[in-house]
């Protein structure tokens, strides 16, 4: 691997040695020393299941894994010290609020009394117990693309022949792939009559086409097939199944299925009209519990209970989740999610998660005053920088916090790539979007084992893991340090970082290597302990 120099954190390293006299909220750690990545280590190991499960807790120079150091935080830094609650909310697809390892973290609404179907708290949303469902009993929606090819004039011009010209790539892609794949499907299904006859049996393994011995070329060219079909891992009949399934897929494309459908019906308001907000229900966790699997595991990311022997551990340990049902499977509206932030800020949130993101936005000034509004009250929004191994200093990524992709008009956003569990030249993540300017810091992505629902757990990976990871770290500097501002907190999260200088694989295509420092705005991977030791020192001037 390319080696990976120690780098001074020099930002952090001038509070360090510059110490003041600030009555202490807690003991001082001005004698400690920062984390620095360590030089020309690689963990040639494989990780044993144990350090998988928890890698994004491990610390880069006692455990040589590029994680957030959050098990030597507690250790060393909070150890027999106390923070206040704090509220994060999760705006996403729903969270399963009856987990057995969430439902002690799950914020209840005090001024709501349960059942009673009156407004308690006369904030708009009748029951609002855990927090509100926007998306009411829907699961699936259309992209904003098919959104905007349906009505031109939610946008410019521009932008909906940018809209149609993704359509017709896609029904172009659909029409190539649905030729190959009826093709692929032919020649199976003759191949496996062949074989079939050949062996005299119905069912057979892989095993028996591979010991297959003849000098007729239809065997031997099906016997071929059949090797390349069965090693996929699945029956014959399971395969089939599965290529047609694809099959119908692209016709729907094609057909225009996906264009004549109209999801939000159901939910019954103008998704055009910010002022039609009585909408949606209390049922935080949607019609089908299967469907708020990505939701769970970003909750349990941020606020699963640590040291209990029931699956992962979360990274905050003093938090309670405020779900926010805004995303759907598709992509999410504008109005939910600029109303999603509004009503998490109302009801006590510091930090909001916002795992999603798209490529359009034709309200999207509605969600930039949804920003503002939380930097007015104070909240950290942490979102994800999204899997489309792009330069979002060049693509679209909504939401962000600069329009023109330059400047940005808030402080209280902080966007976040994707790490691997590999420390060196594969550090960071294959899907991980990438920006010097947009794209603020990264943090472990990959292989993240949290909650899922009905009391399971599972590794996902995503920048929708790396996003409620620093959430989580956010929460703790904002329970131990609550006197901290949302801006202060982004650029403690930021500026203490663990530095990485040397060149790295982009994309997850070797031939594209570029130094790390040009990936995001900080050139640094998240770290709790060194947040924490910054966070201390800025409490005190």
């Amino acid at each position: 691997m390319n080696s990976i120099k120690p780098i001074c954190l020099s930002a952090f390293a001038v509070l360090v040695l510059a110490g003041c006299g600030a009555q202490k909220q807690v003991s001082s750690f001005s004698s400690l020393t920062a984390i620095t990545a360590p030089l020309n280590v690689k963990k040639t190991a494989a990780l044993k299941e144990n350090e998988l499960k928890r890698w994004s807790h491990l610390d880069i120079v006692n455990d040589t894994i590029p994680g957030m150091s959050v098990d030597r935080a507690y250790a060393e830094l909070l150890k027999d010290k106390k923070g206040v609650k704090v509220i994060v909310g999760i705006v996403d697809s729903g969270v399963d609020i009856e987990h057995e390892d969430l439902k002690s973290v799950i914020w209840t609404n005090s001024k709501e009394i349960a059942g009673n179907g009156i407004d308690d708290d006369k904030n708009g949303y009748v029951d609002d117990i855990h927090g509100w469902n926007f998306l009411g009993d829907i699961t699936k929606e259309n992209l904003e693309y098919e959104r905007i090819i349906k009505d031109k004039n939610l946008v410019d011009e521009v932008t909906y022949q940018e809209a149609k010209k993704i359509n017709d790539e896609k029904i172009a892609k659909a029409q190539a792939g649905k030729t190959r794949l009826e093709g692929l499907l032919t020649s199976t299904a003759t191949a496996d009559a062949v074989i079939e006859k050949h062996l005299a049996k119905r069912v057979y393994t892989i095993d028996e086409v591979n010991a297959i011995d003849s000098k007729d070329a239809t065997i031997l060219e099906s016997k071929v097939t059949m090797q390349r079909m069965l090693s996929y891992g699945m029956s014959i009949v399971d395969l089939e199944k599965a290529i047609q399934g694809d099959i119908d897929e692209m016709s729907a494309i094609l057909n225009g299925d996906n264009l004549k459908q109209n999801y939000r019906d159901v939910v019954g308001d103008n998704p055009n009209d910010l002022s039609d907000t009585k909408y949606g229900n209390n049922n935080v966790m949607g019609p089908d519990k299967e469907k708020i699997l990505h939701g769970t595991h970003v909750a349990g990311i941020v606020a699963q209970v640590r040291n209990n022997n029931l699956g992962g551990d979360g990274v905050a340990n003093n938090v309670e989740i405020l779900t926010v049902r805004a995303v759907p499977d598709g992509d999410e509206y504008d109005k939910d999610i600029a109303l999603g932030i509004r009503y998490a800020v109302d009801n006590g949130a510091k930090v909001i998660n916002g795992s999603f993101g798209k490529s359009f936005s034709p309200h999207k000034q509605w969600v930039y005053d949804a920003i503002k509004y939380a930097e007015k009250k104070d909240v950290l929004i942490v979102h994800a920088a999204g899997n489309d191994a792009k330069d979002i200093d060049s693509y679209d990524n909504f939401p962000n916090d600069s329009d023109d992709k330059k400047t940005e008009f808030a402080d209280n956003m902080i966007t976040i790539g994707a790490l691997n569990f590999e420390y060196g030249d594969k550090v960071v993540a294959r899907f991980s979007n990438i920006g010097k300017v947009n794209v603020d810091v990264f943090a472990p992505g990959v292989k993240i084992y949290a909650t899922t629902p009905n009391n399971t757990y599972k590794y996902l990976q995503g920048t929708s893991m790396a996003a409620p990871n620093v959430a989580g770290v956010a929460a703790i500097i904002r329970s131990y340090y609550p006197t901290l501002t949302a801006a202060q907190v982004k650029h403690i999260l930021m500026d203490s970082g663990v530095a990485i200088t040397e060149t790295v694989v982009v994309g997850g295509n070797p031939k594209d290597s570029r130094s790390f420092t040009t990936l995001s705005q900080s050139g640094k991977i998240v770290n709790a302990y060194n947040a924490l030791l910054m966070a201390d020192k800025m409490s005190r001037k």
